[in-house]
């Protein structure tokens, strides 16, 4: 049973807040209740902290940088961005990269890129693009995350829905292959491995098998490795684990270590 201290506490975050999340004292691995409980935080804000709480290198990279620039905008140019983006696209042999604040952004963003490119380059009518996505993904809560959601929790009482999103079931080569007779299909974006889920690890030789068919068919392939990429699985990037390259990779959570909002679209330049 909670203590008064608890007690206290949760009528604020319940009486204030649209939903009661917790709150607690984190550092490392460990995380410590507001009765003084000491646990091991085996969900790791959902893989946004692989290097632990408060990871004591990034909050001075962060103090340093808040003493010198907290905000700037596109109409400057900055000197650590050119450098950030050289690294990392570097370190994951791909020719672009686009910074966002969030996972679902970089969702987003990716969606909008497979469009644009269905249009200019695979010559899909115009406004006519679809994306497939597999049954039990997680990308977020806005709008369009949920218009490809096919859990109810997500999407019960707020459509209509966004239209261009179709759905198959995960883990299911032959589903993937009918769905991309449509030659308006502009890309396939998938999760490794399943998070929200229930955390599913499809069959062997899946990723592969998407791979050849996204190219058999003219198709982008969207690597949703927001919870799975950055070392959570054993190697840097889950697709690693069967040696496929997607065109379009989606990086978050762990990406800052859990203490600024960012996360990351990196791309294979598309002609």
């Amino acid at each position: 049973m909670p203590d008064q201290v608890a007690l206290h506490l949760l009528v604020y975050i319940i009486y204030y807040l649209l939903f009661t999340y917790h709150t607690f004292v984190f550092l490392g691995v460990y995380v410590w209740d507001v009765e003084g409980r000491k646990y091991f935080d085996f969900l790791s804000a959902y893989s946004a902290v692989n290097q632990g709480h408060c990871h004591p290198k990034i909050v001075n990279a962060l103090k340093a940088q808040s003493e010198k620039l907290t905000l700037t905008s596109r109409a400057f140019y900055n000197d650590v961005l050119g450098e950030y983006e050289e690294f990392v696209t570097k370190m994951f042999n791909y020719n672009k990269v686009l910074p966002m604040n969030t996972g679902v952004e970089a969702g987003e963003t990716a969606c909008k890129l497979a469009r644009r490119w269905a249009y200019t380059v695979k010559g899909v009518p115009k406004y006519k693009a679809k994306i497939i996505f597999a049954a039990g993904n997680f990308w977020g809560r806005t709008m369009s995350a949920i218009s490809s959601s096919t859990d109810p929790s997500s999407y019960d009482g707020f459509g209509p829905f966004m239209p261009g999103f179709e759905l198959i079931p995960y883990s299911d080569l032959p589903a993937l292959e009918r769905a991309l007779q449509d030659p308006n299909v502009a890309a396939f974006m998938v999760e490794p491995i399943q998070g929200e889920a229930g955390v599913i690890v499809p069959d062997k030789g899946y990723l592969t098998g998407v791979r050849d068919l996204c190219t058999k068919h003219n198709v982008l392939f969207i690597a949703d490795e927001i919870q799975t990429g950055l070392a959570r699985t054993g190697k840097m990037l889950a697709v690693d684990h069967e040696n496929v390259r997607p065109d379009i990779i989606l990086l978050g959570k762990a990406l800052s270590g859990g203490l600024y909002p960012v996360s990351n679209k990196k791309y294979l330049f598309l002609e």
